[in-house]
């Protein structure tokens, strides 16, 4: 069941702290949406690939990453997920052995977090606070 509450706190560059609540049906739609808002307000780090690197010059590696944190940013997806995103988007075959070990290795280097059992296996980005912010939170305790 979908949460019922969302609240995100985000902190600039100048230690300002912004709170955003949303009460109601969270989807990942409105999710997203949220975390538009947290970009714009320089709380997340956007994708820049520069003006001389596209996403074809990538590896494959790279290929998945910047796909996992483009569209899973806050939500558990599977290898299989992540295949048929990357041939829909990309128009490239991979192999879902080839994102599985890419997935994996992105875990063991603690981009992602993994649960369940090898044949259920989910993962999601880990995402971390600016150590001001956690600073901030030990501080209001």
């Amino acid at each position: 069941m979908p949460a019922k509450k969302m609240r995100v706190e985000v902190f600039d560059e100048g230690g300002n702290r912004y709170t955003i609540t949303f009460d109601g049906q969270v989807t990942r739609e409105k999710a997203l949406r949220l975390l538009d808002i947290v970009e714009l307000l320089g709380g997340m780090p956007g994708v820049n690939l520069g003006e001389s690197r596209t996403v074809s010059d990538m590896s494959k590696l790279d290929k998945v990453r910047f796909l996992v944190g483009r569209n899973f940013p806050i939500v558990w997806f599977s290898s299989k997920d992540v295949q048929n995103l990357y041939e829909k988007e990309l128009k490239e075959p991979i192999s879902l052995s080839t994102v599985s070990t890419y997935l994996s290795r992105m875990a063991d280097r603690g981009i992602l977090a993994k649960s369940s059992a090898s044949n259920m296996r989910r993962y999601r980005i880990i995402t971390q606070m600016p150590q001001n912010a956690v600073n901030l939170a030990k501080d209001n305790k």
